[in-house]
């Protein structure tokens, strides 16, 4: 059967978005998924996301990385989700939604949407690293050479090392420009190659160098490859709260397949 598409990008990020409010897309077809977002043979995407009816939400979220798999968050995904729904007509210029990892609230105006993240309690330090999770874990470590770095290998060793192993984890690598702007780069788990962009990984990245105190800052931009987002956020007692993904998510095109 034909299959009614819309693609996707949240600063590189980008995904196939499928109107499954129907409930017509074999959601357990890993093969189609995957095969949708082959960019040789397919449409071409870090991943693809349905939205779906929810009884006292505006809409869920569901989301499957390259692999077909489906994940945990992903927060330029939901960004680009929000985009949708308010193209749909489902909603206008706000937004509250069900995803795997709980209820999140959204604005937005014109190409920019903000999204509403996970408070984050546990920020685990280590000698070389930071590991959090916001909606999805994240490595976080520093890099000098983020430039020439090769992140598709070293990304892809600690992602199945220890202590990750076959769960795995996002790496991201970080060089701080300033006290307000990072520059990051992501390997991602379920695309297993560097993103242009990674919303959980780039609110990991601000909250980590908050809690290391590389920044005293509550509102930090990350240059990422696609472009650039900002997170803000809020500390009480130790807890990221009011902690917010900020930047533009766009259309690029409609189709069939």
């Amino acid at each position: 059967m034909q299959q009614t598409f819309y693609k996707y990008q949240g600063t590189g990020n980008d995904f196939v978005m499928i109107d499954n409010r129907q409930q017509t897309f074999d959601k357990n077809n890993t093969k189609l998924v995957a095969d949708l977002c082959d960019r040789r043979f397919g449409i071409g995407a870090d991943g693809l996301i349905l939205l779906e009816n929810h009884d006292a939400l505006d809409f869920k979220m569901v989301y499957y990385n390259a692999d077909g798999n489906e994940s945990s968050m992903c927060g330029n995904g939901g960004r680009c989700l929000v985009a949708f729904a308010k193209q749909l007509g489902v909603i206008q210029n706000k937004a509250v939604f069900e995803a795997i990892d709980g209820l999140h609230h959204a604005t937005i105006d014109g190409d920019i949407v903000k999204l509403q993240m996970l408070d984050v309690d546990t920020i685990e330090k280590y000698n070389n690293h930071v590991f959090l999770d916001t909606g999805s874990p994240h490595h976080v470590q520093f890099e000098a050479n983020i430039e020439t770095f090769d992140i598709k290998t070293e990304g892809a060793k600690i992602r199945y090392g220890s202590p990750y192993n076959e769960a795995g984890s996002n790496v991201n690598f970080v060089k701080k420009i300033s006290d307000q702007i990072f520059a990051v780069r992501t390997y991602e788990r379920g695309v297993e190659d560097e993103t242009l962009s990674c919303g959980t990984g780039v609110t990991a990245v601000a909250l980590a160098m908050h809690a290391i105190h590389e920044t005293a800052e509550h509102l930090i931009t990350l240059q990422v490859q696609g472009g650039e987002l900002q997170v803000s956020f809020e500390v009480e007692n130790g807890i990221y709260k009011n902690v917010w993904l900020i930047g533009a998510a766009k259309l690029v095109f409609k189709g069939s397949i």
